[in-house]
């Protein structure tokens, strides 16, 4: 009956939704792709016993985020190479609207969803939901807690430990030849330019970038903290209105990610400033811009943070499921490791 239904409604649900292969952002730039040897053999030992094809939902919370339209493309391909028929849809950043997609689904009878949520505190009524229909969940790029993720056993997180990527930042900027004291007046004044504050990625990268520094014994001032929610408009105005009202002072600007960071040149080079000679720059997700920015000089670095390494292990864990494992409470986790893109390196993560 559950492949009956989602016969039935797959010509309805192709109305509404869009395949994962389109994009509104399909010309943002893609993340350089350097999948990890623990994904790549996790991949590859994923048992050929468990069959491949059946239905599969994708819910990304909205499309036109850069690093989540390369994460939904690799996903798709990786999947529909596999036999699985793939439909993706877009939350457009908007909880209660994902929500409804999700609950769509279920409805549907899809196999197996894969789900990186608006908002992680809607995690609890999203895990309730899908254990109730007894559908194996991925949850992708924004992970919740613990405790949330231990009501379902057929539920697990993939992605990469935020605090990772913050501590490989706050060492891009240890690793320059000042340690991010430009000025040398024993104090790293820095401006943060955060993702989502309700985002477990941002609160992370902010904090454990900072912390880096900290932990190498390099003071540090906080001359503003701002929310530029990942976008790059964003960023050139927080960075733009920062520049004019701190000048000289700001020594560092760290980003959550490479498109507020991008914006982030935009205005530092409007300004007048030069990234490398008289204030650093860094971001987090090394799109195609970002590196050839580092590779311009106009970035001091940015950590990968791997769509394709990321999307393979989704997938391995996804067919784990399907093929009857469950996730004990404290093992719901797994991680994809973060790599430090400097201008010695950049040239091998390039496509």
């Amino acid at each position: 009956m559950k492949k009956l239904l989602a016969s039935v409604l797959a010509g309805t649900m192709a109305l509404s939704m869009v395949a994962c292969g389109g994009s509104s952002a399909s010309s943002a730039p893609a993340a350089a792709s350097s999948a990890p040897a623990a994904a790549s053999s996790a991949a590859a030992s994923v048992a050929e016993s468990v069959p491949a094809g059946g239905t599969v939902g994708v819910c990304i919370y909205k499309f036109d985020d850069a690093f989540m339209t390369t994460y939904r493309n690799a996903l798709t391909k990786i999947l529909e190479d596999k036999g699985y028929t793939v439909t993706c849809v877009d939350g457009n950043n908007d909880q209660a609207k994902q929500t409804e997609q999700i609950n769509t689904f279920i409805t549907q009878g899809v196999d197996a969803l894969i789900v990186n949520p608006v908002m992680t505190s809607a995690a609890d009524s999203i895990i309730a939901a899908v254990k109730d229909a007894d559908i194996p969940t991925v949850l992708i790029n924004r992970e919740p807690t613990a405790e949330q993720m231990a009501a379902y056993d057929k539920l697990v997180y993939v992605g990469c430990d935020a605090r990772q990527s913050g501590t490989m930042q706050g060492e891009l900027i240890l690793d320059t030849e000042t340690k991010g004291d430009i000025n040398g007046d024993g104090v790293v004044k820095y401006i943060m330019i955060q993702g989502d504050p309700e985002n477990v990625d941002a609160q992370y990268r902010t904090e454990f970038s900072v912390k880096a520094l900290e932990d190498a014994g390099v003071k540090v001032e906080q001359l503003d903290l701002q929310r530029g929610d990942w976008d790059r408009n964003k960023g050139q105005e927080i960075a733009q209105t920062d520049l004019a009202k701190f000048g000289d002072d700001i020594e560092v600007v760290f980003c959550n990610n490479d498109d507020m960071a991008i914006g982030a040149l935009q205005a530092i080079q409007a300004a007048g400033r030069t990234v490398n000679k008289d204030i650093y720059l860094v971001g987090v997700d090394a799109l195609d811009a970002a590196l050839n920015e580092v590779s311009n000089g106009n970035m001091t670095g940015t950590v990968l943070n791997d769509a394709e390494g990321q999307a393979s292990q989704a997938v391995v864990c996804m067919e784990e499921l399907l093929g009857g494992k469950t996730y004990a409470e404290g093992e719901q986790s797994v991680y994809v490791d973060y790599v430090k893109v400097t201008p010695e390196n950049v040239s091998e993560f390039k496509k």
